[in-house]
């Protein structure tokens, strides 16, 4: 018999009709699938899940990963993979590593990959190493009767081979043994120890940025810029200071300016540099709008919205072929968290367990490595854990308020949805402030692509 014992018998009591194709004995499902030499779209494959509720089968394509945030959102739950003593202990009937995704056949519940129904046919594994078995879309229909359909995958090659977590620390310590990390520009750094000098004055700030020509003409462009509606001359760094910007705000915009100089990242590209600046500057404006309705320093608060996703230039930095691939699949899946991406990329070797943790924590890191204040820190390190409470909570929310707001212009990388009211909550604010902070955006928008556009070209 070429088919599972329990697979060929639910086939038969159900009146489902399927073609058996054969094949030669396969060492593994993967294996099996790379001899078939033809595109994988049509092939299926079951990830089995546990918690303390029970089993639960998910059916997705084979060329896809599950999304771990999009599972506990539907279900609520939060489930483990099986083990492999598991597996073969509820597929006793099956070959090792080829479980049929066919839940019903083995009375497990089925949640589905969104679009598997309307396949025209598929392939899946028959419980065997030495055939596969081949449906039409009304028979994988009546196989999957009674399943709960939802986004769960994510499209693209990967692997969801579990490894244990690692703590931030030992995150660190592996980021600077295994690879060379940059250090912070020599240009920023001195502008760092400047603003920690409380007698630090507006001449040494400008005489410290008027050594570098792109900065110092980007700092002007941004001073004459209509966000600030001056309406006299800015002939210097020192104008800009004084008259316009203020020593604080001139200083994080030069750092930040001059730390971005440390990546070696591609400019196009939903992740690129052009999308950074733009959504780094977006960011910043609208957390330094929130900052005094929300308890906060008005200069820290625009400094975690504009380095708060250093994590991903690093990642594009140390990982460019990896980057280029988690540009694609962000692309292709707006709707699936960013972590999630990260962690189907880096789903195998070395790297998997340092990207696991998500750009957000790795860029925490580096700004903690480049010693800068807590604050900012923080905010790069959990914007991506909604729910977040703790140290510097309030600069955390600003910047997720802002990335949430965002969103709906298509501006950032993260574009699932966000609890705004929970965020308007925790910061204190009215649910009016969000339509402000749009109507603010609005009017500034022109100025803050066109300053985007400036900083990289």
């Amino acid at each position: 018999m070429a088919l599972a014992v329990r697979l060929q018998r639910f086939f038969d009591q159900q009146g489902i009709a399927y073609k058996e194709r054969s094949i030669d004995p396969a060492s593994s499902l993967d294996a099996a699938v790379s001899a078939l030499g033809q595109a994988r779209e049509d092939f299926i494959k079951a990830t089995l899940l546990i918690d303390i509720s029970g089993i639960v089968m998910v059916v997705h394509s084979y060329d896809s990963a599950l999304d771990a945030d999009a599972l506990r959102q539907m279900t609520g739950r939060h489930l483990q993979p099986l083990t492999v003593q598991q597996t073969m202990r509820l597929f006793s009937d099956c070959d090792p590593g080829f479980t049929p995704p066919i839940g019903n056949a083995y009375d497990l519940p089925v949640l589905l990959d969104e679009g598997i129904d309307r396949f025209e046919r598929v392939l899946f594994s028959s419980g065997t190493d030495h055939s596969l078995v081949e449906l039409d879309g009304r028979s994988l229909r009546l196989a999957m009767s009674g399943s709960r359909e939802g986004h769960l995958a994510i499209r693209g090659p990967g692997n969801e081979g579990a490894r244990d977590a690692l703590t931030l620390a030992e995150v660190a310590s592996k980021l600077k043994k295994l690879y060379r990390l940059p250090p912070m520009p020599a240009l920023a750094l001195r502008i760092l120890r400047l603003t920690s000098n409380t007698e630090a004055t507006a001449r040494e700030l400008a005489e410290l940025i008027e050594f570098d020509p792109s900065l110092t003409a980007q700092v002007m462009r941004y001073a004459r810029s209509a966000l600030f509606h001056y309406p006299g001359q800015i002939n210097s760094v020192q104008d800009a200071v004084t008259r316009v910007l203020g020593f604080d705000r001139v200083a994080h915009i030069a750092m930040g300016i001059a730390s971005v100089r440390a990546f070696d990242v591609p400019r196009s590209g939903i992740l690129g540099m052009d999308s950074f600046w733009r959504h780094s500057l977006y960011c910043a404006f609208l957390c330094q709008t929130m900052a005094p309705s929300c308890g906060a320093d008005k200069g820290l608060a625009y400094l975690c919205g504009l380095l708060h996703n250093f994590g991903l230039l690093l990642v594009g930095h140390l990982f460019p072929v990896e980057f280029k691939e988690l540009n694609r699949l962000r692309e292709a899946n707006p709707e699936t968290s960013m972590q999630s991406l990260e962690q189907q990329v880096f789903g195998q070797g070395g790297e998997q367990e340092i990207i696991a943790v998500g750009h957000g924590a790795i860029g925490g890191i580096l700004h903690r490595l480049w010693e800068l204040p807590d604050p900012v820190v923080k905010a790069a390190g959990v914007h991506q854990h909604p729910g977040y409470q703790g140290e510097h909570e309030n600069y955390v929310m600003m910047v997720q308020l802002a990335n949430a707001l965002l969103k709906d212009r298509g501006i950032g990388d993260e574009f699932n949805p966000d609890d705004i009211p929970a965020l308007l909550q925790g910061l204190g604010l009215e649910s009016s402030v969000v339509s402000d902070l749009m109507a603010q955006i609005d009017q500034v928008a022109p100025e803050l692509d066109a300053l985007a556009s400036s900083l990289t070209a």
